[in-house]
């Protein structure tokens, strides 16, 4: 009975150790910042796809994020989020294959 309870008792600690790993997008002075409209690429961009992801909005031609998620900046279904509305921002990183891969997201205020 001992056994079990010490057992019990250290469950809650060795779940709320665990790292979880977040995206590490980090401002680079060396290469070029884009300044764009951020959105959900379905509801507000009109994109096709299955489900709400992070997308923006450069020079009339939409694109797709990876590397930073729809919920990363708050909920995407807020009113503010990016379900239901656009926000200014200024990113880095490369275009591959109509899909743009971010090293660094920042929402400008």
């Amino acid at each position: 009975m001992k056994k079990i309870l010490i057992i019990l008792l250290f469950i809650p600690f060795l779940c709320f150790s665990q790292k979880t790993e977040t995206n590490k997008l980090k401002f680079d002075p060396n290469k070029k910042t884009l300044k764009v409209g951020a959105s959900c690429g379905i509801c507000m961009l009109n994109m096709k796809g299955k489900e709400c992801l992070l997308a923006f909005k450069y020079k009339d031609e939409s694109y797709y994020v990876d590397g930073a998620g729809i919920d990363d900046f708050g909920d995407a279904h807020s009113d503010t989020g990016f379900c239901n509305s656009i926000s200014d921002a200024k990113i880095q990183g490369k275009l591959i294959d109509e899909i743009f891969f971010v090293s660094y997201f920042e929402l400008i205020k």
